[in-house]
């Protein structure tokens, strides 16, 4: 009988707990699921080798594996059969020599740089935290007690990082186990290591603020520096989508700049206001660099922004203003404006509501204004009806009740 994802998950152990249980499926030969004593299932392929030796290789998890991606992986292992190969041996050799480097390079090539657009943070963190304790470990060999002594000497003085580490060694293990560099049955150095408390930062420039920035960035010698954090402030697009910013992504016409490639995955066209287009237009261009903001590197953006806003942010006594509260600055003084949480959401090219509602409190203000002109507006129903306050009833029984 073919198998099915129902007769998998109905199926049961047979056997004296020593015995291996496999169900067959009829329609692709040597291909069946593994049924444990435990419960687990896990997808195999039964094959002979060109030695003529029996082989026996597990194809992934019932449950994380599914039964199609299990079959394509059984047609692709028969392909290399076919070819003379040994896929079980293969898989036996590079667990008995993957180190922690190996696993570290192939999340980068086949993970991270392809389906991330933070990668770089992965890198640096895989270069920081990991290499220099385990690089040349087998990655069988990290033990969730290593890891969780990490995690704790990292929570110390940096717990956020902590929690990022985590969560990048909890993927690329894994990744590791998909990938046969451990075996299915190893346990994920980063399971059950528990993450720091995260707090969300509320660090925004607060209006009485403005002035002392305002003064600081304009002794600032670079123009490109001047023009970034203006624009920051202006605009409230991400760092790095502004430094990567062009002069053919600007449509001075329709007022408009256009980022191709988001964070969110997806186009991001920003409104200028005409303080940005002045900024915009004060910036010089520089012959055979395409940036708005070059660096001093030929055809390259400007990248070393962090020390110039050091200086600049100790000049205006804000020294625990960080680059990316320019960001959240806009957020909070478009919520204090009664900006809709919506719009806000849109300005700065979040994804989940959950982002933008750190800005909700900030829009109290608005609702308190409103409340109170609907509170006049039913006063003067009353007064013009009978006379009364609202509460004097109240007020006047509390009073009585006093007396007493």
């Amino acid at each position: 009988m073919a198998l099915t994802k129902a007769s998998i998950e109905r199926a049961k152990y047979e056997g004296d707990g020593n015995e291996r249980c496999v169900k067959w499926d009829d329609d692709l030969p040597g291909f069946g699921v593994r049924v444990y004593p435990s419960g687990r299932k896990a997808f195999v392929l039964s094959y002979r080798n060109a030695e003529g030796r029996k082989r026996l290789t597990t194809l992934g998890t019932f449950g994380p594996v599914t039964l199609h991606e299990a079959k394509a992986r059984a047609r692709r292992f028969m392909g290399e059969i076919i070819e003379g190969d040994d896929p079980q041996a293969n898989r036996e050799h590079k667990r008995s020599g993957a180190t922690v480097a190996d696993l570290c390079r192939d999340y980068l090539e086949r993970h991270a740089k392809p389906h991330k657009k933070t990668w770089k943070k992965d890198q640096q963190r895989i270069e920081r935290h990991i290499l220099p304790r385990w690089a040349s470990r087998k990655c069988e060999s990290i033990t969730r007690s290593e890891f969780a002594e990490l995690h704790r000497k990292l929570g110390r003085n940096a717990p956020y990082e902590a929690n990022r580490v985590l969560a990048l060694v909890r993927k690329m293990f894994n990744l590791a186990v998909v990938w046969a560099y451990v075996p299915e049955t190893f346990t994920n150095p980063a399971t059950r290591v528990q993450q720091y408390r995260e707090t969300k930062r509320d660090r925004w420039i607060k209006p009485d603020e403005l002035p002392r920035l305002v003064a600081a960035i304009e002794t600032e010698e670079s123009v490109y520096v001047r023009g970034a954090l203006w624009l920051y402030i202006l605009t409230g697009v991400r760092r790095s989508e502004l430094l990567n910013a062009k002069w053919t992504d600007v449509d001075f016409d329709r007022a408009e700049l256009r980022i191709p490639d988001t964070k969110a995955g997806r186009a991001h066209v920003v409104p200028l206001s005409g303080q940005a287009l002045a900024v915009l237009s004060g910036l010089p261009r520089l012959d055979g660099n395409p940036h708005i903001l070059p660096g001093h590197r030929t055809g390259r953006p400007l990248v070393n922004i962090d020390k110039p806003w050091y200086r600049i942010r100790k000049e205006a006594g804000l020294e625990d203003v960080r680059l990316h509260d320019l960001r959240r600055t806009v957020g909070s003084w478009l919520a204090m404006d009664g900006t809709s949480l919506l719009v806000i959401g849109k300005t700065l090219n979040q994804t989940t509501p959950a982002t933008t509602q750190v800005y909700a409190r900030l829009n109290e203000d608005p609702v308190r204004k409103a409340l109170e002109r609907h509170g006049a507006k039913f006063q003067s129903v009353i007064q013009k009806r009978d006379g009364n306050n609202i509460g004097r009833k109240q007020t006047t029984q509390a009073s009585d009740k006093a007396a007493e």
